[in-house]
């Protein structure tokens, strides 16, 4: 069933019709990559100082190695400067009063701050005073936009594998442009976190659908190589981030700039197709054999007859039909049990179950580990640009490099020794001591590569792990824990890690082992075809397995009465 549609992919080649998708595709995830990585530059680290009154005693403060603090009260002596976050170096947040007929100090809260503008000339941290008692908002800044991924993910799964890849693109990248640019010019933060949330909704419903969308219309020999190049972008999209942010400083303008070109993205979807095997697995086989005949135009190659591609799309969908149960919906107690076994697809087979659990906890980790070394540019570093641009750099080999690498030795190796890498890199990085600040930025540098390779090679393998009617969904819950692991991250550096700066690292090292163990039980999938159905998976060890000895699972949202 599979193998002939691949062979239809394989007789279309990759031409025109193609590199349409991966060209438009990757434009968009370049754009997307700005946002994702938003807090870096737009609600940074800002150093600020009290802005007491006048008849304030301001502490002087003298900074110790064990987080010990000293003070020497002084009438109107200035005030003192520290990095929000850092309760190592002191943070001004409250100013000493004397009481004029008692003389007694009493301490008060600080209500306004004086912000440093050599790095940066406005940002959301400076513009509503994100220190001190609201400095947990710097980091709910950005693990909302994680959050809300992580609810988008799990109804897009749910949306595209009922109305489709394409419909889902567009919905997704057309809210996701109107929002990224209105919500730079709203004027309070509630507002702008709500939009936050909205704008990570919308993340993966149009990265994540395009990523499977692109695998969808690619023949087998090209589709590790693909799914690795179709992030390249993301890479150079990085770079680019850490460009714009030296260039433009002020917040407002530089979210502005960065979401105006999304718009540009928005045209090539009327010349976009429906994914054909998502037509043919859903049953309208009519409008699958309309795209592949433009794909054969396009790529200038000839098909087999009009009558035997039906005749393999019918072939494809009876089979489905087969599989899913056919259950009598009068009574509530049985839809209920439908509802129930949709919930629960996912870990209703053995094979699913594995590749299910092992998906989620790779996926954490490699999401809190990736964005957390991306936004930790100003714990190694003076220049954040610089960082970032690097990182950017970095990834590059990442998308290219590793397209050899699994195209010789499969998905599952590299990603446990990406993952293994990662820890003992992190692990390094962690007994280094502060002085030594290169060798640490080339642990770290080292980590991000790998974890980045990790990311890079958990997309492809996702993709072709879960099968052709739960793909979406599977792909979709396993980025919603990606996203649990996203949202660690900005806390865990922005709180635990500030006080114990060894904590990140251990922690991001001892996890990537664990995600690398995770990988051992699951199957290679290297020159094998992508499954179609939950069946296809549970007898790649056994062909010849009986159809009663696979669950029925009556999917909803992909069964069609003729």
């Amino acid at each position: 069933m599979d193998d002939n549609f691949d062979s239809i992919l394989t007789q279309l080649g990759t031409g025109k019709w193609n590199l349409f998708y991966y060209i438009t595709l990757s434009y968009w995830y370049a754009c997307v990559s700005y946002h994702t990585l938003g807090g870096a530059f737009l609600a940074p680290d800002v150093d600020y100082t009290c802005r007491a009154p006048d008849s304030a005693i301001v502490p002087k403060v003298s900074f110790q190695s064990d987080f010990e603090r000293t003070e020497d009260a002084a009438l109107n002596n200035g005030s003192y400067t520290a990095k929000d976050g850092n309760e190592s170096e002191g943070s001004p947040c409250t100013y000493l009063v004397q009481n004029v007929t008692t003389g007694n100090l009493t301490e008060e809260q600080c209500t306004s701050w004086d912000f440093d503008k050599s790095t940066f000339e406005s940002t959301v941290t400076s513009e509503f005073d994100l220190v001190c008692d609201w400095k947990f908002l710097r980091a709910t800044y950005q693990s909302v936009y994680m959050f809300g991924i992580l609810v988008g993910a799990g109804v897009n799964g749910y949306m595209a594998d009922k109305y489709g890849r394409k419909r889902m693109i567009t919905i997704g990248a057309t809210l996701y442009s109107l929002i990224a640019v209105i919500s730079a010019w709203l004027p309070n933060i509630s507002t702008i976190i709500a939009a936050r949330f909205m704008l990570g909704t919308m993340h993966p419903t149009s990265l994540q659908t395009g990523y499977i969308l692109g695998m969808e219309v690619t023949k087998p020999s090209m589709r590790s190589a693909i799914g690795m190049l179709q992030f390249l972008s993301w890479a150079v999209g990085t770079m680019c981030w850490g460009g714009w942010a030296y260039l433009i400083r002020d917040w407002r303008w530089l979210q502005t700039a960065v979401s105006l070109p999304c718009f540009f993205f928005l045209p090539t979807l009327w010349f976009m197709d429906e994914s054909p095997r998502w037509l043919i697995v859903i049953g309208r086989h009519k409008e699958a054999l309309k795209v592949l005949q433009k794909a054969a135009r396009w790529n200038k190659v000839e098909l087999p007859e009009e009558r035997k591609l039906l005749v393999m799309m019918k072939e494809i969908h009876e089979q489905l039909r087969c599989e899913n149960a056919q259950e009598d919906e009068t009574t509530m107690k049985i839809k209920f049990k439908r509802w129930l076994k949709e919930a629960t697809i996912l870990f209703r087979t053995p094979k699913l179950r594995s590749i299910t659990l092992a998906m989620y906890v790779d996926y954490f980790v490699v999401a809190m580990v990736y964005f957390g070394l991306n936004m930790s540019g100003g714990s190694f570093t003076f220049d954040p640009f610089l960082f970032m641009v690097i990182s950017g750099i970095v990834e590059i080999p990442s998308n290219t490099v590793t397209i050899p690498i699994v195209s010789y030795f499969g998905r599952k190796i590299p990603l446990i020794v990406s993952y293994f890498i990662t820890g003992v890199s992190m692990l390094t990085q962690a007994a280094i001591p502060e002085e030594q600040t290169w060798l640490m930025i080339t642990m770290v540098m080292i980590g991000k590569l790998a974890i980045s390779t990790a990311f890079q090679i958990l997309f492809l393998y996702a993709s072709e792990l879960f099968p052709t009617e739960v793909r979406t969904r599977g792909m979709g819950t396993a980025m919603m824990s990606s996203r649990a692991g996203a949202m660690v991250s900005p806390f865990l550096m922005g709180f635990i890690g500030a006080v114990y700066p060894w904590i990140t690292p251990v922690v991001f090292g001892l996890t990537s082992i664990i995600a690398g163990l995770a990988a051992i039980p699951l199957m290679e999938t290297m020159d094998s075809s992508l499954p179609d159905t939950i069946a296809h998976l549970e007898g790649y060890d056994n062909p010849a397995m009986e159809a009663d000895d696979v669950p029925e699972y009556p999917l909803k949202d992909i069964q069609h009465k003729t």
